[in-house]
């Protein structure tokens, strides 16, 4: 066989040629490339122009905002993710599919009184936040302002902020807030005044109507078709637990189910947020018969915080995301979320008993610490946690996204030496680049132990190797099998030491 067949074998007139194939040189894979997609429901007033059917990627907050609504969860996602005063996510890929819902928005009224009797600044309070990306809610009162020009101006003050989650109208005395989008999601919305200094005036909260209505998921199936979508970041409510759970599958039965396909292989991890402060509302979540053995779902808490859930999943995301692309032998273990509201209860118990944290993490909840007005991650899991089982071999997240990326690896030297080569023998001679022999798999099987053991995501190489099987089949000759075994690499999570001391 000729070296080259840039011409032809079967030509015979005068001609010179040349082509240019890919060449792939590297003896080491790239780490496995993280995607973010994340899914919410659109302002109301954009809900009729977007598509509901399609994955479509942005780039940037501004454009979230312009095609899914500024204030919407989509919205309130992608600032955190891709901010405007640091890098957040990079050059990482990040989609947003829609979810359509007819539901009904949350309604709150709060009702002005008193008359001003001097003048200063109150501020309104949203989600924990006086102001956003540099447009504040602050409303100024002068001496004698009645109610109804004070519930003006805080009308004004909100609607004249274009990142506010909430439109306002004032009638007489009374401001009424409306969600811009609906469904039950919108109940996560949250209001207050700032008043540190007394002008007289006070201001009542009250829920004139609750959110309502649960988002359309139908389409998050067949919108992810063949990407490797790594993360879900749930903009919706954790309804969609067991949505994600019945379309991402399990990896570990005799036949693996869903994303975990063994000729799809492409499985996600869903973040959820979560800011209450009651230990059941956490526990609930992972106490039901089947999330005990998925791996799908992470929960992403920030117990006390008057932000979202949804821009706790996007912290989450943002730094997990990061330093798997980056370094995926790490762990986010003591990475402080990188913009959210404060904790209102720092003697929360997940704060300050490690019981309680340990306690959670077997049960299949992530944890973290406030620590100097900062929420600092402790465990990230998924709510995998089968009785008996230790250590819990899909429990981590970052244990996961190891496999994920040893997976990664192999498909890559797979399609380079492996596909579609013709068979030989290890005994046979011959001249064709066309071909592989067991042995030649074998070393180059070899070679990637020693890939992922320099990158820290595997330990023992000899193991691995001494486990390694390959073989023609004996029946189809067509088909070539393989066999591995591997050692992840640990975390020092737990780190104990004894020591003595005398005289």
């Amino acid at each position: 066989m000729a070296i080259s067949t840039a011409i032809g074998s079967e030509r015979r007139s005068r001609v010179s040629g040349y082509r240019i194939m890919k060449g792939f040189f590297d003896t080491s894979s790239p780490n496995l490339p993280q995607q973010i997609l994340i899914v919410g429901v659109p302002n109301t007033t954009n809900a009729s122009t977007v598509d509901y059917t399609k994955m479509k990627e942005v780039v940037s907050a501004r454009e979230a905002g312009e095609l899914f609504g500024f204030g919407s969860p989509i919205y309130q996602a992608m600032r955190i993710l891709r901010p405007l005063n640091s890098d957040g996510v990079g050059g990482i890929p990040t989609f947003v599919l829609p979810l359509e819902n007819s539901g009904v928005a949350l309604k709150l009224t709060f009702a002005v009184s008193g008359t001003a009797t001097k003048s200063g600044t109150h501020t309104l309070v949203i989600n924990g936040r006086e102001s956003v990306d540099g447009y504040n809610y602050a409303f100024n009162v002068l001496e004698g302002n009645t109610a109804a020009n004070i519930a003006s101006q805080m009308a004004d003050a909100i609607n004249g902020n274009i990142y506010s989650p909430f439109t306002a109208v004032a009638t007489t005395s009374n401001v009424e807030l409306t969600a811009k989008y609906k469904g039950v999601i919108s109940n996560d919305l949250k209001a207050s005044v700032s008043a540190v200094e007394n002008l007289g005036v006070t201001y009542v909260l009250s829920t004139t109507t609750p959110g309502s209505g649960v988002s359309n998921t139908s389409p998050l199936e067949g919108a992810l078709s063949t990407t490797w979508i790594t993360s879900i970041l749930n903009g919706d409510s954790p309804t969609l637990f067991q949505e994600f759970e019945r379309i991402n599958g399990v990896p570990y039965l005799d036949n693996p189910t869903g994303r975990y396909t063994p000729y799809i292989f492409k499985p996600f991890m869903a973040y959820t947020g979560i800011t209450s402060t009651v230990v059941s509302d956490y526990t609930a979540l992972t106490a039901t018969s089947t999330t005990v053995g998925q791996c799908t779902n992470v929960i992403c808490p920030a117990p006390g915080s008057l932000g979202t859930p949804v821009e706790v999943a996007a912290n989450v995301v943002r730094l997990f995301s990061r330093t798997m692309q980056d370094t995926p032998e790490k762990d986010v273990n003591g990475m402080a979320y990188p913009d959210m509201p404060i904790s209102q209860v720092p003697s929360f118990a997940m704060f300050t008993d490690y019981n309680q944290r340990d306690l959670f993490v077997k049960n299949g909840i992530s944890n973290v610490t406030f620590e100097n007005n900062q929420f600092l991650i402790q465990d990230l899991v998924t709510t995998y946690h089968v009785e008996g089982e230790f250590p819990y071999q899909f429990g981590y997240a970052r244990n996961l996204n190891l496999d994920w990326n040893v997976k990664d690896a192999y498909t890559i030297i797979e399609k380079r030496a492996l596909r579609d080569k013709v068979i030989l023998r290890d005994n046979d001679f011959s001249n064709s680049t066309n071909t592989i022999k067991p042995k030649e798999w074998k070393g180059v099987v070899y070679g990637l132990f020693g890939d992922l053991v320099n990158a820290a995501l595997i330990s023992d190489a000899e193991f691995s190797k001494q486990s390694l099987r390959i073989e023609v089949d004996a029946v189809n000759k067509d088909r070539f099998n393989t066999f591995f075994r591997y050692r992840r690499t640990g975390i020092a999570r737990i780190v104990s030491t004894d020591v003595e001391a005398g005289f």
